[in-house]
């Protein structure tokens, strides 16, 4: 079995993207993944803010990265860019901590006018960490995104489709790298 870290960069405790990511999750399990999910929002601000790589949260959130065969990012996207606290998280981690993974970005936002935000900010960086592979990512409109009273999310049928296509061509990539591991080491 696989595991993925499944990682939202959103500082908002109500976060569209972060809710997204944990709908996707489930269709990852449903492809028989272990997901594990982390929200950056949820780490200390001290060692975010002061660059503290030693910080225990600091050191076992780069053990999830390291023990994961698969990342999603999901981001909002702010200014054209990803969020700050994701790059402050990226910023602390291990220079190759993508190395060998399959990594699938994500982001949200209110306007088509950011949809560039993956390829020409978050991907860059991503690229940079060593991945094994990224997927073409996908970028969701918040309209698009719908939460319910019990916190349950839907999302406009177009778009699911879109994000299902995604979702599952990582999937299918990550089986695939996962396999030829095997067939190797």
């Amino acid at each position: 079995m696989t595991t993925i870290l499944s990682v939202s960069g959103s500082p908002s405790a109500t976060s569209r993207t972060a809710r997204l990511l944990r709908h996707l999750d489930d269709r990852l399990r449903g492809h028989g993944h272990d997901v594990v999910p982390l929200d950056v929002r949820t780490l200390p601000a001290e060692p975010l803010l002061n660059a503290d790589f030693g910080h225990p949260a600091v050191v076992e959130t780069a053990a999830l990265f390291a023990r994961a065969d698969g990342v999603v990012v999901g981001t909002p996207v702010y200014k054209a860019a990803y969020s700050g606290l994701l790059k402050a998280l990226l910023d602390l981690l291990p220079q190759y901590a993508l190395t060998g993974k399959v990594v699938l970005p994500l982001a949200t936002g209110g306007s088509t006018a950011h949809v560039l935000a993956i390829d020409y900010a978050l991907r860059p960086v991503l690229n940079s960490m060593g991945p094994a592979h990224i997927v073409p990512g996908w970028f969701t409109l918040d309209k698009d995104i719908t939460v319910a009273d019990d916190g349950s999310v839907t999302v406009a049928p177009d778009t699911a489709e879109a994000l299902a296509r995604v979702t599952d061509q990582f999937s299918a990539s990550l089986h695939a790298h996962h396999a030829s591991l095997a067939l190797t080491g």
